[in-house]
């Protein structure tokens, strides 16, 4: 009987490298990811598995240890994911904002207004539609600490408020075919074909800054993370070729995400 020959692992620099982020659905619905793991995929030969999902959903996948990286759009809730020991190194990485969209019809006169929480308080006396994400992501985080600053409960406004538990693309398709008012990030709005009535009725409040952090989820709590290949996308992504990469993705000619130090004042 002839004996088989041994089965030989493949050497480790030939193995497959992939690395799992969880990020945004902002980020991966704008195309932005579309653009950008290429690039870094040819640059290092490390392929990246987002799961795009609410920052809320990103940074809970974090804290379970199953991802490797975290790129998400909530400082404070990034801040508790470090200071709980989850994740290490967290980093500034880019920027862009969020823009109050609405029927061009305008039933609570927001149109034209830079001041993000009067728009909602006008929303509410008008009790007109709006539609929430209501998925705990970074952009409904948003949404609801501007409805706090503007002295409202959102959820105590009656049944003109819609909290629909989605991302955003689908609570935009919700908002046009409701004729509704939504918070939405202004990459994804961008992107976004099915408008229908909604236009952009409120942006530049600098409360509708919307920062992005990098964050390396820590080896020490899950050493069964892939840390090394993490942090080559860790550093990538705010190297200069990554700012570049960042710069470089345009919608119709528009930037649409600013390298970090780089947003120009609205």
């Amino acid at each position: 009987m002839l004996a088989l020959p041994p089965v030989l692992a493949r050497p480790a620099a030939a193995q497959d490298r992939t690395i799992t982020l969880a990020s945004t659905t902002s980020t991966e619905q704008s195309g932005l990811f579309g653009h950008l793991l290429p690039i870094f995929q040819r640059e290092t030969g490390i392929a990246v598995r987002v799961v795009a999902v609410g920052t809320g959903q990103a940074l809970a996948i974090g804290a379970k240890g199953d991802a490797d990286a975290l790129l998400v759009h909530d400082r404070p809730g990034e801040d508790k994911f470090v200071a709980d020991g989850n994740g290490i190194d967290r980093r500034d990485v880019m920027a862009n904002d969020f823009v109050i969209v609405g029927p061009g019809a305008d039933p609570a006169g927001i149109k034209g207004g830079r001041d993000a929480t009067e728009a909602l308080a006008r929303i509410a006396r008008a009790k007109a539609p709006f539609a929430s994400r209501g998925d705990d992501s970074g952009t409904n985080r948003t949404e609801l600490r501007l409805w706090k600053k503007a002295g409202i409960d959102a959820r105590g406004i009656g049944t003109s408020y819609r909290e629909l538990g989605q991302g955003m693309g689908p609570t935009l398709n919700a908002a046009a075919a409701m004729d509704a008012y939504t918070l939405t990030d202004r990459a994804t709005w961008a992107s976004f074909k099915n408008r229908q009535n909604l236009v952009i009725l409120v942006q530049g409040d600098p409360a509708l800054f919307n920062p992005y952090g990098s964050i390396l989820v820590n080896p020490a709590r899950f050493p069964q993370i892939h840390a090394a290949d993490a942090k080559v996308w860790h550093e990538w992504l705010t190297s200069e070729r990554g700012r570049a990469a960042i710069a470089s993705f345009t919608i119709n000619g528009e930037q649409l995400f600013f390298p970090t130090g780089t947003m120009p004042s609205q």
